[in-house]
């Protein structure tokens, strides 16, 4: 996800708080977002929403991750729908999507883009 480099990027935790190839939650506005940290992927940070639509639980961050079709997705946990990292798209149910923030390693520090 390419973003403006000048825009409002807030601090929202440290690397060191994230898992490399796996998936953790963090507390944005009042919301849970599940930050996903894919060292020397394209992008090397994802955050979507951590709610699974399909089972309202915040469990997103929890998922696997993989390539499905050349797309970079998580499976949920729950009920393994794929959603995807780059635009929080249902792979399997075009009608659903999960929220995505754009979201940066600068330094040693996560930051995501003030909406």
């Amino acid at each position: 996800m390419t973003a403006n480099p000048n825009a409002n990027w807030t601090r929202l935790c440290n690397k060191t708080d994230l898992v490399q190839h796996s998936g953790v939650a963090a507390l944005y506005e009042g919301q849970q977002v599940a930050l996903f940290y894919i060292p020397g992927y394209q992008e090397e940070v994802y955050a979507i929403g951590n709610q699974d639509p399909f089972s309202g639980a915040n469990v997103l961050a929890r998922g696997l991750i993989g390539d499905l079709g050349g797309e970079i997705m998580v499976a949920s946990p729950l009920y393994k729908q794929h959603f995807s990292l780059s635009s929080g798209q249902c792979l399997e149910d075009p009608e659903t999507r999960v929220p995505v923030w754009p979201v940066r390693l600068n330094g040693e520090q996560v930051e995501i883009l003030q909406a």
